[in-house]
Parts: C-alpha cells; sequence; structure tokens
C-alpha cells in the first residue's frame, strides 16, 4: 500500500547547510589508543552482503559495508572524535581543486571508526558546495587515490555523512519514501527516511569556534547525541509521525555507495503506529517538497525494491537484513 500526496513545495537550492564529513569507522573491543585512519576491512559478513548483491545485479554491487553492526548499538556505543584532523585534504591538482568553486553550507564530514561493543566515528567539517564540486562532480573519480584503506581513498572529496533510518511499524511494515522529481540526487528513486545530522544543531559553525569553547569531549559529546537526534528528526518531518511513537535508534552500520562515494549511517527504529496510521500522517508531513509516496512493505518487497534504490541504501538494505539475520540466531 501506497500514500500519494501533491508535491508542491521546493527545497531552497541556494540555502548554506553545515555537514560533518566521516573519514572513518571502527569497532573497539577494549580500550586502545585512537590510531588516526584505520582501515575498513569487511568482516566475513559483511563480504557475504556485497557478494549477494553482486549476485543479483551481476556485476559489483553498487555499495560498499564500510561499518556492520548486526546487534545495534545504542547512543552510548557510539562516540565520535570531531576535529579538524579528520577533514577533506585538498588534492594536489590544483586545476582540480579549482572546479570545485563552480559549484555551490556545512556538512560533517566522516573520517573513521573501532569491533562489537563500541563503536567511535572520526568526523571532521565539510560543506554543501565542496560536496558538489567534489562527490558530484561529473570528475569526481579524478579526487580519490588508489587505495586499499578507504580513509586514504576518499581523503579528497567531501564525504558528509549522511544518515538513514529503516523504520518499522506495529503491524511489522517497513517504510518506505520515494523521492520526489525536485530533489537533486536520485529523483524518483526508492529510500529509507533520512538526511544528515547537522553540525549547527549543537553549535558547530566552524572548527575555530570549537576551539573557543572549552572541553574537547563536550563538544564530541554533542555531536555524538546529533548522531541519535537527527535521524529522529529526519524521520519525523519526511513521513510526519510524532517522536513520542518512535522507539530509540539502534546503529546498525555505514553503506557508502560506489557512484560519488557517498557514506550513511543506518538506524533501526521501531514505531508504535500501524502503516495505515503513518500513510495519513504522512500527508501532512512536514518535509512535503522531498517525496511524493510513502509505502509500508514486507521485507519481500522491500528487497524487490532495492534495484531501484540510491547505492548507499541499497547497503543500508543489506545492514538491516544483515541485523535480522542475527537476531533469528540468537
Amino acid at each position: 500500500m501506497a500514500a500519494v500526496r501533491k508535491n508542491n513545495r521546493h527545497k531552497n537550492a541556494g540555502q548554506v547547510t553545515f555537514i560533518f564529513n566521516i573519514l572513518h569507522a571502527s569497532h573497539i573491543v577494549s580500550p586502545r589508543p585512537f590510531v588516526k585512519q584505520i582501515a575498513c576491512r569487511a568482516t566475513p559478513m559483511e563480504k557475504a552482503a556485497n557478494s549477494a548483491s553482486a549476485n543479483v545485479s551481476g556485476s559489483c554491487p553498487p555499495f560498499k559495508l564500510l561499518l556492520s553492526c548486526p546487534a545495534g548499538l545504542s547512543q552510548s556505543q557510539v562516540s565520535v572524535v570531531f576535529d579538524e584532523a579528520y577533514d577533506r585534504i585538498p588534492h594536489q591538482d590544483t586545476n582540480l581543486e579549482n572546479s570545485i568553486s563552480e559549484y555551490g553550507g556545512r556538512i560533517l564530514h566522516g573520517g573513521g571508526a573501532n569491533q562489537d561493543s563500541h563503536v567511535c566515528l572520526q568526523l571532521g567539517l565539510t560543506d554543501y558546495r565542496t560536496f558538489v564540486g567534489t562527490n558530484l562532480n561529473p570528475l569526481w573519480e579524478k579526487f580519490l587515490v588508489p587505495s586499499e584503506d578507504d580513509s586514504i581513498c576518499c581523503q579528497h572529496t567531501s564525504s558528509p555523512l549522511g544518515n538513514g533510518a529503516v523504520v518499522e511499524t506495529s503491524d511489522q511494515k517497513i517504510i518506505v519514501l520515494r523521492r520526489s522529481s525536485n530533489v537533486g540526487e536520485f529523483p524518483g528513486s526508492f529510500v529509507f527516511p533520512g538526511g544528515h545530522p547537522e553540525p549547527q544543531e549543537v553549535g558547530i559553525t566552524s572548527h575555530h569556534y570549537v576551539k573557543d569553547l572549552t572541553g574537547s569531549e563536550l563538544i564530541n559529546q554533542k555531536v555524538s547525541r546529533e548522531m541519535f537526534d537527527s535521524i529522529i528528526r529526519e524521520v519525523v518531518e519526511e513521513i510526519g509521525v510524532p517522536a513520542a511513537s518512535l522507539c530509540s535508534p539502534v546503529f546498525i552500520g555505514i553503506s557508502r555507495r560506489e557512484l560519488n562515494v557517498r557514506p550513511t549511517a543506518f538506524f533501526f527504529i521501531k514505531c508504535s503506529l500501524e502503516s495505515k496510521e503513518i500513510q495519513k500522517l504522512y500527508l501532512s508531513a512536514q518535509d512535503g517538497y522531498e517525496s511524493t509516496q510513502l509505502y509500508a512493505v514486507s521485507m519481500i518487497d522491500l528487497e524487490n525494491m532495492t534495484s531501484n534504490m540510491p547505492g548507499c541504501h541499497q547497503g543500508g538494505f543489506a545492514l538491516y537484513k544483515l541485523m535480522a539475520e542475527a537476531l533469528k540466531i540468537t
């Protein structure tokens, strides 16, 4: 079943946005000194998920799982190190760098993480202009560095950290949206609700501003909390459900689409409402310009829809499937 609404609003394309970018993500089993640029190696389960996707498409999978947490992690199990050391590194090709200025906020840039009981994310700061000028640049592949280490491979791209939510209704359906024709990326595609964490929500406008504040640990805690607060905001705004109907999100991993190497952190959220109630609420959701239809689907139907999802969201489904399989085992 699908709820359909008329799309009559447009997002301000010139809006300035601050975004976190991600350098690396890693699991931490036991306390140890944190090392910049830890290699993200696929676990056997991640390799299996990537392999399954390749078998379906008959080619390389359109995503890579940078981090998988099938058991799901609470906010207390996800920490952040926010530092300019994890910002994007300018490319040595000045002509390539100059091409960025042809495009048009601030975004969290993703760095790195360590396995099972705790995850630490290394986050820097980037902006929308640099995202469009690197990741969405027709020459985006020229910004990549040949390396098996993702933190090195993508060190010259903006790599803003997006977020997505696998929302399960009380009648065991999963919520999927169809993007409108007004959005810049993947118009008409199926996606999970989501967006990205907002540095402004925790008072971050620049690294200089952060240095003026006392206590970097406090900033790290605020950024970590924003990772979880932001996905609740996105779900509320995009599908129209009240925040009180949503359980606390659990972090299930990070997927990166191979096309222009865009990473997205995924969460699993249970909703206390039935799918029919959500479809009614969706008709008056705040972010009416981003999608035109809401679907409440079964796992089987969801799997059939993934071929029309952006690669990072296909990876989000793979992370959800790994979580579902882990729950069966336990």
